[in-house]
């Protein structure tokens, strides 16, 4: 294998980029992700836990669903994937606001 085809292999460090992340821009309260989907959709479209908007909430949401990865349960997983989907939601009713005011 040349050294160009094994720089372009992907190492285990760079799949799991998500795991060097150290930044916190905003703070969802503490045990948020383990609550009903109906509770975190409203905390993360809220404008104290997401000062940028509901998208911005979704943007978290995400990246907590892809940093737990394997350690989600499949019923915590379908859970989050139910927030995701209302705060996907609450995201269009925000966008389609926008564009009649």
């Amino acid at each position: 294998m040349s050294a160009k085809a094994k720089d372009q292999q992907k190492t285990p460090s760079s799949r799991r980029w998500v795991a060097k992340v150290k930044t916190v821009s905003t703070f969802p309260p503490k045990g948020l992700f383990n609550m009903s989907a109906e509770t975190i959709a409203r905390s993360l479209a809220s404008r104290k836990v997401s000062p940028k908007g509901p998208g911005s909430g979704m943007r978290m949401l995400t990246y907590y669903i892809n940093r737990a990865g394997n350690n989600l349960s499949a019923e915590r997983r379908a859970e989050l994937q139910r927030a995701k989907k209302l705060l996907s939601e609450r995201v269009t009713r925000a966008r389609a606001h926008k564009r009649v005011a």
